[in-house]
């Protein structure tokens, strides 16, 4: 069902958010909340990418 390509879209789509949530709340120094929602803007752009690719993949395997 998930290949190995899945599951690197979904750990690094977590990272960001984590990272975002780390910068936002300042867990790594101050608080720098135009960088956490900066950061928190890549999650959905990196699941989009995924699915992209992955439609596109599976348009060239069936044509």
């Amino acid at each position: 069902m998930f290949k190995k390509t899945d599951f690197s879209i979904f750990i690094a789509a977590f990272g960001s958010f984590l990272y975002s949530v780390a910068l936002w709340f300042g867990f790594l120094g101050a608080p720098n909340k135009e960088a956490g929602l900066f950061v928190a803007i890549w999650v959905p752009s990196i699941l989009s990418l995924g699915c992209f690719a992955k439609l596109s993949m599976r348009g060239k395997s069936n044509g």
